[in-house]
């Protein structure tokens, strides 16, 4: 639970759910408990069972050495306090070898414990932001979006800038695309949105208001994330659907399904939506687990969603379902977009050019591409020749 967690904790924060995986952890934690207790009421049965014997043979000496203690020493016979001083020295000697390997073990894994603990707690916690009155629901965001100045930098490499002075904005309900080069910071830039990082500087708004400003829970929960490699956790496809809103009755999760084009294929299967999806969701296919993804988005419903290279790993007949889903998906919401095929972002409101951690250029498809000299032009004639060549060449 706790790898799984770790491994997907983009998804577990972007949806909100430290909660719900602290509750799987507690309980994990509890069972192991259980376990722990019959185990060591088991080694104190055997434990008890070995000093019974250690003190049977203690008396079977004792008797053995008073019948030598009624010779007299020249025809065998021993001192009664040499006697006694063995078998004293036999007992402490044997408890203290057969107890030695065990304090070692238990002295080094309580080391290792203790250091990694301190080191945990040593971590700042997340800022949370300003809490909202006990029982009042939050508002829901409008979708607008505003980056001003944002610069970044990772903690453990505080000297390389990753993001600087990034500025764009975008309204309600418009498809915004960030396009560059590997490492230009797009992916940076949507852990920024997500308040996985907050920026070293500048500001990033929501309708308005500093994201800093915003309980965590509140933001995220108005937000979805679909990833280019989905993690599942091991459970059922109903679980993973239902991630995007713990609680969600059955027909919700269905409809959420349906909308992803997820329900035939889940349907095929015997046990439906209650099928097992495996470590990770080895089980299914890359574009059934992209549909899972986007019907756990649906099912979200949120105000700003966030694409990161959802298609680019898909086959065409894949990628067509999925992109139908997406379709759907982005209808009335907020919606970034990273891709690296620029086919997928022509009909982008906005698209933001990013190199180096920098904005260089901003506009729609077509006023980028008449910028013969722009990089997006690059991008988009580099990208033209090779689908080109790809084609006559079959």
């Amino acid at each position: 639970i706790v790898q799984e967690s770790l491994q997907g904790i983009t998804d577990v924060k972007a949806f909100g759910n430290e909660g719900y995986e602290i509750g799987r952890y507690q309980g994990a934690v509890n069972r192991y408990f259980g376990t722990a207790m019959h185990t060591a009421r088991a080694r104190a049965i055997f434990v008890s069972f070995i000093i019974f014997v250690m003190f049977g043979v203690i008396a079977l000496i004792v008797w053995y050495g008073s019948g030598l203690l009624a010779l007299p020493l020249d025809q065998g016979g021993i001192e009664a306090k040499k006697f006694f001083q063995f078998i004293l020295y036999t007992v402490f000697l044997s408890g203290a070898l057969g107890s030695l390997p065990e304090a070692i073990s238990e002295v080094q894994k309580a080391i290792g414990a203790t250091q990694r603990v301190r080191e945990l707690l040593d971590e700042s916690p997340e800022a949370t932001g300003t809490k909202v009155e006990t029982g009042t629901a939050a508002a829901r965001l409008r979708g607008e979006l505003e980056l001003d100045s944002v610069s970044f930098a990772y903690p453990g490499r505080p000297d390389v800038s990753v993001l600087r002075d990034v500025s764009f904005q975008c309204q309600a309900g418009q498809r915004v695309a960030l396009v560059g080069p590997s490492g230009a910071g797009k992916s940076t830039l949507i852990a920024l949105l997500l308040r996985l990082y907050d920026s070293v500087s500048g500001s990033i708004r929501f309708d308005g208001r500093d994201a800093r400003d915003f309980p965590l829970d509140d933001l995220r929960a108005q937000m979805a994330l679909v990833p280019q490699e989905v993690l599942l956790f091991g459970g059922s496809i109903r679980e993973n659907i239902a991630y995007g809103r713990i609680g969600a009755s059955d027909e919700e999760i269905e409809e959420a399904a349906r909308q992803a084009n997820a329900h035939e294929f889940i349907t095929a299967f015997p046990e439906g939506y209650d099928t097992a999806v495996g470590d990770r969701g080895v089980k299914l296919s890359g574009g059934q687990r992209q549909r899972i993804a986007i019907a756990r988005a649906i099912l979200a419903d949120p105000a700003v969603l966030i694409l990161d290279e959802a298609t680019s790993s898909l086959d065409s007949e894949s990628e067509h379902q999925v992109q139908e889903a997406l379709e759907v998906l982005m209808k009335g919401r907020t919606s970034l977009i990273i891709a690296h095929r620029l086919a997928t972002v022509r009909q982008a409101d906005l698209i933001v050019v990013l190199d180096d951690g920098q904005v260089v250029e901003t506009g729609t498809h077509d006023s980028l591409v008449e910028k013969k000299d722009g990089l997006y032009a690059m991008l988009s004639r580099l990208q033209f020749s090779h689908h080109a060549a790809g084609a006559g060449s079959q």
